[in-house]
């Protein structure tokens, strides 16, 4: 009971600290976007713009791991079609990607089905998912030999394979077991570009959990894959 009552608590002081940390960052961000885009103090204005950016997402993440990781986590469930979802992501990412002229939009591979049915899936919590594990591909390919790739396969018992594969540097066979959990980033190639804190695949693990579905992580020599399994959806 004691350890039970000491998790709550920290969980309510992170979650109290990230509600309390939004106001001012969205200040902080306001108030960078007033600054003048002069010759002078236009790298600042970037570089200040880019870490603020860094710290709000930090901070959405944070509240959102704690909303999927309580017991009582709910998911808005609605018929989604999954193949459009990611088309969709793919799309953003490449465009967010682009360079202002278009160019530069990284490639990633396809493979969805033509004929999945709808599924009944949390449409948002879905694309977090899909949107992580895509931009953690992208983050490893840019020395790769092929550019990631992602598939959606149905199974013949109803379920849903999602796999994500990058073509990167994979990281230590010791190390796997650890990716997924909060706040864990392997300590070899794979963190030389920077990117993250180690929250994108957490959040993917329990966003797969919550709809009952499984997370695994492999080496695919060379790259990482990671499978999703999304179940069956019983009425």
């Amino acid at each position: 009971a004691d350890i039970h009552q000491m998790l709550e608590a920290k969980r309510t002081l992170l979650l109290a600290i990230s509600h309390e940390l939004r106001s001012p960052l969205t200040r902080a961000r306001l108030n960078t976007e007033l600054l003048p885009e002069t010759t002078e103090v236009q790298p600042s204005r970037e570089a200040l713009l880019r870490d603020l950016a860094l710290m709000r997402d930090l901070v959405t993440d944070l509240l959102e791991s704690e909303r999927l990781a309580s017991p009582h986590a709910a998911l808005h469930r609605e018929p989604v079609d999954l193949s459009a979802l990611v088309c969709d992501v793919v799309c953003e990412l490449q465009t967010a990607h682009a360079q202002p002229d278009g160019s530069g939009a990284p490639h990633i591979d396809t493979a969805l089905p033509t004929a999945l049915p709808a599924l009944p899936l949390d449409p948002t919590r879905m694309r977090l998912l899909v949107r992580n594990l895509l931009d953690n591909a992208l983050r490893h390919s840019s020395q790769a030999s092929a550019a990631p790739r992602i598939e959606v396969q149905p199974l013949p018992d109803g379920a849903v394979h999602i796999s994500v594969r990058d073509f990167g540097p994979g990281v230590a066979d010791d190390q796997l077991p650890h990716l997924g959990q909060p706040f864990f980033r392997p300590d070899v190639a794979r963190t030389r570009e920077g990117g993250g804190v180690g929250l994108g695949l957490y959040l993917c693990r329990l966003v797969a959990q919550a709809h009952g579905g499984s997370f695994a992580v492999r080496n695919a020599r060379p790259g990482l894959e990671v499978v999703v399994v999304l179940p069956a959806h019983k009425a």
